[in-house]
């Protein structure tokens, strides 16, 4: 009996939680957000937002929610970044937390007004790439410099 209560209890473990899920990229960086109904706190790769680092980082990260107002302490966001540098990341998790807020409230024209005001980036992916590196040259459009004697 006890050997099935345990096995019961790794089962509900195991068991996703339920939310909305949104994803950004940026270069390499690739972020998924889950938002859920909650108290306001937000995790980037199981840390908690205000012990990431730099101070303008972390800022630039809270962006979207100083934007949604009162929506940002109702719900729970948790992020997962992969990919990139920690600038690429910050901007991918940023985006994902846009998105995410704006899938909760449902496509409220007003917050996405809001976020498309702000800055185009919250909720629109940078298409941009880096290009591939191209044989005689160091890097992808950059040739040897020609020799004049």
């Amino acid at each position: 009996m006890a050997e099935e209560e345990k096995i019961i209890d790794i089962i509900k473990k195991k068991k996703k939680k339920k939310g909305m899920t949104s994803k950004a990229k940026k270069k390499n960086a690739v972020a998924n957000a889950v938002i859920r109904k909650g108290t306001g706190t937000v995790r980037i790769n199981k840390r908690n937002i205000d012990s990431i680092g730099p101070d303008y980082v972390q800022e630039f990260i809270k962006e979207p929610l100083e934007l949604a107002g009162e929506t940002a302490g109702e719900v729970d966001i948790e992020v997962t970044v992969k990919g990139g540098g920690f600038m690429g990341q910050s901007v991918a998790s940023r985006a994902a937390i846009a998105k995410a807020l704006l899938d909760f409230r449902r496509g409220d024209e007003k917050l996405k007004k809001k976020f498309l005001a702000y800055d185009r980036m919250l909720l629109v992916d940078d298409a941009r790439r880096v290009e591939p590196k191209k044989q005689l040259g160091p890097k992808a459009r950059a040739k040897k410099q020609a020799s004049k004697r």
